[in-house]
């Protein structure tokens, strides 16, 4: 894991200042904060070029997990070797988790409170409108070509429609667009590798002690977990179930969303539907990485269920152990894959797979959309089977008027002012407490 320094000015205080204030200041999703990066790292302090951070921006989108957090590693790496990449990895996720932890602390002891479910009623509804903005722009990005456009709708009929597993979106779609790679790369839209380069030689070494290394990391508080209390125990499934998330999260939070919400609600029984959206709603309102959203799922969840320890403990276990096997991975794949950057940059059917990946995910999040949008303008929604076929089926009698009231309130502030992401937040939870409270 050897640095490769780019300037020998700047110093590991350095790193550690200019990562704090990213972690701090890192709102917006990951289009927010890699523009933050940007800002910071390549226009005004220069550490790094604009081809390498776009060329290393690339190859975290390779990798499952939050590419804006590993992208941050890879810097802190290019910097300062692991050091680097390890401090500005967990500067990166630090602020925000320590906000989302103290939030699912209140969130799981006021509950139940008339007013937290009126806050949370606008939240849901803001939400909602989010997920379409985010859907419509990775739309937009994505689907410039008729292949992807199919591989986007049947991903969405696979997972609305089908309930198949969402892993097997992930990697059917990688493995059909490393095939058209190899045959057909216009169907892609992908430019050929260029024949002839030169390229570094192969890092083994350093790939093979980082996997040690970092696996043995990942795995150690699931070993303790499987001496101490069990495989039985709601700690081990937290663990297992979210270590199996960090693998085939492609695509960001947004794509992994809909796949952990039904597992949490429908699968474990950790949450309601429509505490999935007010977890959401917290992660948008803090800094750090979306998909610290799983933090306030494993909380809720050994909260509920805190034997041998009282409730609070249980869920300071819970929400760490959640946080420590979703991030492990992340410096795995990064200090282990790293030294292979220029290699992969002429991979075509790596990025085949990358592009077909990419466009089921706007699929995935078509499907995580519908999900919510019934959860969140209807109370009761049931399912239906009709052999392979599953719907969904709401309630009409459940219907939420001020829910939708809401939701339209949130898209036009989206869409037609296109507020912030935090204004429409807050907006949205006075309007949840002004419908919901008796005058």
């Amino acid at each position: 894991m050897a640095s490769l320094v780019v300037t020998p000015s700047i110093t590991f205080t350095d790193l550690l200042r200019v990562f704090t204030r990213i972690g701090l200041l890192s709102f917006g999703g990951p289009a927010g904060q890699i523009a933050l990066m940007h800002r910071e790292l390549v226009e005004e302090r220069a550490w790094i070029t604009e081809d390498d951070f776009l060329h290393a921006l690339n190859f975290c989108h390779l990798l499952p997990g939050p590419e804006a957090q590993q992208l941050a590693t890879w810097i802190g790496w290019r910097v300062h070797g692991w050091r680097g990449g390890l401090a500005a990895g967990l500067l990166f996720v630090i602020p925000g988790a320590l906000i989302i932890l103290a939030l699912s602390v209140l969130y799981g002891i006021a509950a139940n409170l008339n007013w937290v479910e009126a806050l949370f009623l606008g939240v849901k509804a803001a939400v909602l409108a989010i997920v379409v903005q985010a859907l419509l722009r990775i739309a937009g990005r994505a689907l410039d070509t008729k292949l992807k456009r199919a591989l986007a709708i049947a991903a969405f009929v696979g997972l609305f429609l089908f309930d198949l597993p969402f892993p097997l979106i992930v990697l059917g779609s990688g493995v059909i667009g490393m095939v058209v790679a190899a045959k057909r790369p216009d169907l892609l839209a992908l430019k050929a590798g260029k024949a002839g380069e030169m390229l570094p030689a192969r890092p083994w070494r350093s790939t093979i002690l980082s996997v040690a290394v970092w696996g043995a990391v990942w795995a150690a508080p699931m070993v303790l977990i499987a001496v101490m209390l069990g495989q039985d125990h709601v700690l081990w499934e937290i663990g297992a179930f979210f270590s199996q998330l960090a693998i085939v999260t492609f695509g960001g939070a947004y794509a992994v969303l809909a796949y952990m919400a039904q597992e949490a609600v429908q699968g474990f029984g950790w949450l309601q539907p429509g505490e999935m959206a007010d977890g959401l709603g917290l992660a948008e309102t803090t800094p750090g990485p979306l998909i610290l959203v799983t933090q306030f799922v494993g909380y809720l969840a050994a909260f509920r269920a805190p034997e041998p320890f009282t409730p609070v403990v249980a869920g300071l276990l819970g929400a760490g152990l959640t946080t420590w096997v979703t991030f492990a991975p992340c410096f795995m794949w990064i200090f282990a894959l790293a030294p292979w950057i220029d290699r992969l940059g002429n991979a075509v059917r790596l990025k085949g797979g990358l592009a077909a990946v990419t466009a089921a995910v706007v699929g995935v999040i078509a499907n995580l959309t519908a999900w919510f949008a019934l959860h969140v303008l209807f109370a009761s929604v049931g399912q239906r089977q009709f052999g392979p076929l599953r719907l969904y089926w709401p309630d009409p009698a459940s219907f939420d008027w001020r829910a939708t009231v809401l939701a339209v309130l949130a898209c036009g502030l989206a869409f037609g002012l296109k507020w912030s992401v935090l204004r429409i937040l807050a907006v949205c939870a006075v309007g949840g407490l002004a419908l919901s409270l008796p005058l």
